[in-house]
């Protein structure tokens, strides 16, 4: 949910997110996201969210990516990193409060 669709679409677009349908002036907007979507619907001031958990997207270049968001303006939470559970990825907030995970699996042995 966002209580900015323009805001949140121009987040999104900027990160490299691909619009399918929707847009800044709509109530719902879809981005295709990988093999997948994202779905985003507009909500009044009213309504309030509070953590709910974090969405991961496999990208192909993590550090590309947190270039990218840096280029933008966006403040990332971490630097890329490698995690033990076999991952390099970067945690980023939304404009909104939701946090997103950008990671990709590491190369097995």
């Amino acid at each position: 949910a966002t209580h900015d669709m323009a805001r949140a679409v121009q987040f999104y677009t900027a990160l490299g997110f691909d619009l399918a349908h929707g847009g800044e002036t709509s109530a719902f907007t879809t981005f295709r996201a990988g093999p997948g979507y994202l779905n985003l619907i507009a909500e009044g001031d009213d309504k309030r969210w509070s953590w709910w958990g974090r969405i991961i997207f496999h990208v192909d270049d993590v550090d590309a990516l947190y270039a990218r968001a840096l280029a933008i303006g966006c403040s990332p939470s971490t630097k890329p990193r490698d995690a033990e559970w076999g991952e390099r990825f970067f945690h980023l907030t939304d404009p909104d409060g939701h946090e997103l995970s950008f990671a990709r699996p590491l190369a097995t042995m």
